[in-house]
């Protein structure tokens, strides 16, 4: 299959998580699949979240983005301004601009998520806003 765009810019391109490193400053595996860095995108970023029992993704809050969050398999809690929302497999999840979340995976399977943000930041830097003392490695 051939893809087009009329944004010459931006050439379609395919990415595995394989090719993308784990980031786990923040806990559990984060992949940041499709982004500026990446592929050039312009409006937001995509990536896959892994979290084994017991890890979690320390509690930040995005001042310009809304994620998008999907469990693919497993099951996680969400805690959304202190609240806690169930996310098991096969749902998703919208975490609205400014809201402080923590994703944790307190069952016994591992878990694998699909996340998406967007708009994108100003600056990278400008995209989280840490709450918690981040996990050590």
């Amino acid at each position: 299959m051939t893809l087009t765009t009329n944004n010459p810019a931006v050439t379609p391109q395919v990415l595995s998580i394989h090719d993308v490193p784990a980031n786990r400053r923040r806990g559990g595996d984060i992949r940041t699949l499709l982004s500026p860095a990446t592929v050039g995108a312009k409006s937001g970023f995509l990536g896959t979240l892994t979290l084994r029992p017991g890890e979690f993704v320390s509690e930040h809050w995005h001042p310009y983005s809304e994620e998008f969050l999907y469990c693919v398999s497993g099951q996680v809690v969400a805690r959304l301004d202190g609240e806690h929302t169930a996310l098991p497999a096969e749902h998703g999840l919208l975490i609205p601009i400014g809201t402080r979340h923590r994703i944790v995976n307190d069952g016994d399977e591992t878990a694998f998520l699909v996340f998406h943000l967007s708009p994108l930041a100003p600056r990278p830097d400008l995209g989280h806003v840490d709450t918690e003392p981040l996990p050590q490695p």
